[in-house]
């Protein structure tokens, strides 16, 4: 099997998880309506809670979460494989883990994966993100092994480094699941341009699935939810709204890539880099 269809839920995830599971279970009906046969949705899918102590005191373990439970059970019921995009999994008193979950078509977690790269930046869209103070990073790249080949997981800010999904390319991932929450600034400046160019580079699947519109304290998510074919096209974009997009996408057109621009295959070591023009930096002191 090469060809399958895939699709993205795009939401604006609030602060309560069970209302957050509401909003969310309808949209991957429709997406397993319309054919959809792996579901994706987006980073933060289960809360998006701002304030730390809240976020502390609302999370589950993974073996008692409540969100993950009810899209498992989904999952099921639908008999789809289903990309949950992450939820916050309490993992000490003072620490929540970002993950993300591939579930087959019997509800069953196949792969998870832990947000590697945290999001501490300052974008000046007025608010300042730490991620690091509430989420303890990952340690693992993850590939998950389904009936239409591999497919790597990384998540959201994950985007930005490149060799994590130069690794998971050359590990056997032909597809590339990259969920997120994008700020509306660094989305309108980067979202698109990153997405291709890590189809590009690697001559992968790009399939990222995000948040939309307004959320708690004021955080703004870009939506534009996107499906990237391995050459680097943008076959399916959500825009701003929340909805479903769907695409049919064909594993073989991975390898054609590949063997038009074999890259990953001409990586060759390097040394530190040269610095040339020391005398004109001395001479400006």
């Amino acid at each position: 099997m090469t060809k399958l269809t895939v699709a993205c839920v795009q939401t604006n995830t609030q602060r309560d998880p069970l209302e957050n599971v509401e909003r969310v279970s309808p949209m991957i009906r429709e997406a397993a309506a319309r054919g959809a046969q792996l579901i994706t949705t987006p980073e933060i899918v289960g809360m998006l809670e701002p304030k730390r102590d809240q976020a502390l005191a609302k999370a589950k373990p993974e073996e008692s979460h409540e969100v993950l439970a009810a899209f498992r059970g989904l999952a099921a019921e639908l008999g789809v494989w289903l990309l949950i995009g992450s939820i916050s999994i309490k993992v000490s008193d003072d620490k929540l883990a970002n993950r993300s979950f591939l579930v087959d078509d019997r509800g069953n977690v196949v792969a998870r994966y832990s947000k590697i790269h945290m999001f501490d930046v300052q974008v000046g869209d007025g608010q300042t993100y730490r991620e690091s103070n509430t989420y303890r990073p990952g340690t693992e790249a993850v590939i998950a092994e389904t009936p239409w080949g591999r497919m790597g997981m990384t998540i959201c800010y994950d985007i930005r480094f490149p060799y994590l999904y130069r690794a998971l390319a050359q590990a056997g991932a032909e597809v590339l699941f990259a969920p997120a929450a994008f700020t509306k600034v660094t989305g309108e400046a980067h979202w698109h341009v990153l997405q291709r160019a890590r189809a590009i580079e690697t001559g992968c699947y790009v399939i990222s699935a995000a948040q939309t519109g307004e959320h708690a304290e004021g955080r703004r998510t870009y939506g534009h939810s996107v499906i990237v074919d391995p050459w680097g096209r943008v076959i399916a974009d959500a825009g701003e709204d929340v909805g479903v997009i769907t695409a049919e996408i064909d594993l073989a057109e991975v390898a054609a890539a590949r063997a038009k621009v074999p890259s990953l295959t001409h990586d060759r070591a390097i040394g530190e880099p040269v610095v040339y023009g020391e005398a004109f930096r001395q001479a400006g002191e």
